[in-house]
């Protein structure tokens, strides 16, 4: 449809609560599939992020672009721990898109939700494919905004009877267990025999050993980017490493350069069948987060707000 013909403002606005009428993670899971598979065949263009540090306000600034089929695009994306103290989401972000055939622009997005969705749906991707078919127990270690989207997104794909929380801060994660129907505990306690386990918190040092980790366990390692910054033990990064990104892994995940921990494969590959499933006595699927999944997210809200090109 051509912009010109259309009484709608030439680039609309999608802001947050306009996302979250038409995202859905049930859409999302099966998009990341197919973009993870996409990227990791190369069908993707996309540069390893960009990041800026704001040191005066311990904030970063992440810069994302990527050209995928018929869109391309960027994600301009601010991350600012100190937000948290203020009541502020920790992580704000923009969506940029475009049109790959002539460059024109096509929307403006609310980044933050998408960011939100799009990194569950990845966990969710991975432990669809990664984990053992009778996991039944989850641990969750974190108490924010990603760790109450993983919750969701792991429960439409898994059964799990029984889930564990803990928190650095014991009032949030006594909340969010109430919230859930989990039950809130130390992290070892919460670790210790489950099937699949989640890091969500935005820890510089780890929080999870690998001595907690039963044989099996799927570890969903997504809340330190950096390469400084790590929430996994040198003993957790023993097992065999599922990146997104192997390119953006050696240059972004102190959790895997620190521990000097080799990279099996991208899940792209996985997905695809290119390579076998990791046999291992446990695996770590380290998610950095890719440009491709914004703009595969942000597909999603134009196509399902009606909007064509």
């Amino acid at each position: 449809m051509s912009r010109s013909a259309s009484n709608e403002p030439a680039v609309p606005f999608f802001d947050e609560a306009a996302v979250e009428r038409v995202l859905r993670l049930e859409d999302l899971i099966p998009a990341m599939t197919q973009a993870l598979i996409d990227f990791s065949a190369g069908r993707v263009q996309q540069p390893v992020r960009g990041v800026l540090s704001i040191e005066q306000h311990n904030g970063r600034m992440g810069t994302m672009p990527a050209v995928y089929g018929d869109v391309m695009g960027a994600k301009l994306v601010n991350v600012y721990p100190d937000n948290a103290a203020r009541g502020l989401p920790t992580h704000q972000a923009m969506i940029m898109l475009f049109r790959s055939d002539t460059g024109e622009p096509l929307a403006v997005m609310d980044g933050r939700l998408i960011t939100e969705l799009r990194t569950a749906a990845v966990s969710a991707v991975a432990t669809k494919l990664l984990s053992a078919p009778e996991s039944r127990v989850l641990a969750i270690l974190g108490s924010g905004v990603q760790a109450r989207s993983h919750v969701r997104a792991l429960r439409l794909v898994g059964e799990f009877v029984e889930v564990r929380v803990w928190s650095r801060n014991s009032q949030r994660a006594q909340a969010f267990a109430e919230e859930i129907g989990a039950t809130a505990t130390s992290a070892e306690a919460a670790v210790h025999g489950a099937d699949v386990v989640v890091t969500a918190t935005d820890s510089p040092q780890p929080v999870l050993r690998g001595t907690w980790l039963k044989p099996g366990v799927l570890v969903n390692a997504v809340g330190a980017v950096g390469p400084t910054r790590r929430e996994l033990d040198d003993a957790a990064m023993q097992g065999r490493v599922v990146v997104d990104s192997r390119e953006a892994a050696m240059i972004e995940s102190g959790d895997i350069l620190i521990a000097g921990a080799t990279v099996y494969a991208e899940l792209g590959e996985l997905l695809a069948g290119t390579k076998a499933g990791p046999q291992a006595e446990f695996t770590v699927f380290k998610s950095l987060g890719l440009a491709v999944e914004d703009l595969a997210a942000a597909k999603l809200v134009l196509t399902a707000s009606g909007k064509s090109w």
